[in-house]
């Protein structure tokens, strides 16, 4: 399993990409948790820290798509570099006046979100010109998945480690400013100097024209509903513990069964049509989240967590290999950001959802939303499966695709459009 995971971090450019966008998504990863130790440290009430981290969540889900298209037609470094500056700077604005006029602290958050770098659709733009063979890709995008739990994981930790050192203040300017390098290390970097997207057609939707992308926003929104669901249902089980723990313990679960399955998954190779394998995956998904409405003690919640978590990172992996597909000739980081939001947005709509469950019928009802969630997923899967059998881009080599129009990888390679 880690032989193949080693060999694509020892090919020539591999690990810098990958650390890069992690480094550079560090300030959109740890945003939440930062604005409202900020707000909370500057006197502010926990409703106005909610409403600042929903301002900045809000204005990243609209702003991830709009740069993904700027990337295609723009290329990398032009976009992803001003765009982390930008946002860098909105963070700094709001560290540097408070909560002191909180039009200018909205339009601060504002601003640091709408400017978020793509950096994520980014990086699945560049694997197929870096890795060559489709193989390696599939198992990359396993690796970012999984790195992805990782980065969701440490990024709070080191919140919390800098506001304890410094200040929240100190802490938002130092994870902003660590982002920028982040971004920096990418773009300069010569795959994403190179990278072209492929000619595309002028259309004002861009990357949604695609039935088959639609088919799938429309499930991932429910997963991320299901997983926005799990957090307030499991501040809500820590509460009926009595145990504040209690809430690290069944999210550093959840965290550990999505490394472990995102792990397994990348470690082979799968036969077949990725969109098929995804409705196989997403229900085994719904089919974990279902045994937390139980609401067990505490060591077999724990377990159940981990158990919920297993097929997470694969569902994540295997839906990028199916954007790929599905995205239109010359809009695949803009495919790959809708992505990103969609699922950020399913996310938002968890927390929503879940609160007032908890408040109507207890815990068990907040673990049923994320059942729900995920029954949703497979029931939109299903229901479109004949849209998403046709991939909307015939499958080519490498060198006449549009993640590579130098012909930098290996011929044969069919940049994920082949299964």
């Amino acid at each position: 399993m880690a032989a193949g995971y080693m060999d694509i971090l020892r090919t020539r450019h591999a690990a810098r990409l990958l650390t890069g966008t992690l480094v550079g998504r560090l300030p959109n990863g740890t945003a939440p948790i930062a604005i409202v130790l900020f707000t909370r440290a500057e006197g502010g009430s926990y409703t106005l820290a909610g409403a600042l981290a929903a301002a900045y969540g809000l204005a990243t889900a609209v702003g991830q798509p709009l740069l993904g298209r700027a990337v295609d037609l723009y290329g990398q470094p032009r976009v992803q570099l001003p765009a982390a500056v930008v946002s860098a700077l909105g963070m700094a604005v709001l560290a540097l006046i408070g909560l002191a006029s909180l039009p200018a602290a909205y339009a601060a958050v504002v601003v640091a979100g709408l400017f978020t770098p793509p950096l994520e659709g980014g990086l699945r733009a560049l694997w197929p010109t870096v890795l060559g063979r489709e193989d390696r890709v599939h198992r990359a995008y396993a690796m970012d998945a999984v790195a992805q739990e990782i980065m969701f994981t440490v990024g709070p930790l080191l919140v919390t480690v800098l506001v304890s050192l410094l200040s929240p203040a100190a802490a938002l300017l130092v994870i902003n400013a660590i982002g920028v390098l982040g971004a920096l290390s990418v773009v300069l970097s010569e795959p994403s100097r190179v990278w072209r997207s492929a000619p595309r057609e002028a259309h004002w939707l861009g990357a949604l024209r695609s039935p088959g992308l639609l088919a799938l926003l429309g499930a991932f929104f429910f997963v991320g509903l299901a997983l926005g669901s799990i957090t307030v249902a499991g501040v809500a089980y820590a509460d009926d513990q009595g145990q504040e723990s209690v809430y690290g313990w069944l999210m550093a679960a959840l965290g550990l069964g999505a490394l472990i399955g995102g792990a397994v998954y990348g470690a082979r190779q799968w036969a077949g049509a990725p969109e098929r394998r995804l409705r196989i995956i997403v229900a085994l998904l719904a089919l974990g989240y279902l045994p937390l409405t139980l609401t067990p003690g505490v060591p077999a919640m724990t377990a159940l967590a981990a158990l919920a978590g297993v097929f997470l990172a694969p569902a994540i992996a295997c839906s990028f290999i199916v954007v790929d597909r599905h995205a239109p000739q010359g809009t695949v980081t803009e495919a790959f950001s809708w992505l990103v939001t969609t699922f950020g947005v399913g996310a938002a709509a968890g927390t929503a959802v879940a609160g007032p469950a908890v408040e109507l019928g207890g815990t068990a009802w907040s673990f049923a939303v994320a059942g729900a969630g995920g029954v949703a997923a497979l029931l939109v899967l299903l229901a479109t499966g004949r849209v998403l059998a046709a991939p909307g881009r015939t499958p080519a080599v490498v060198a006449g695709s549009e993640n590579d129009r130098n012909g930098a990888a290996e011929p044969g390679f069919s940049s994920g459009h082949k299964a």
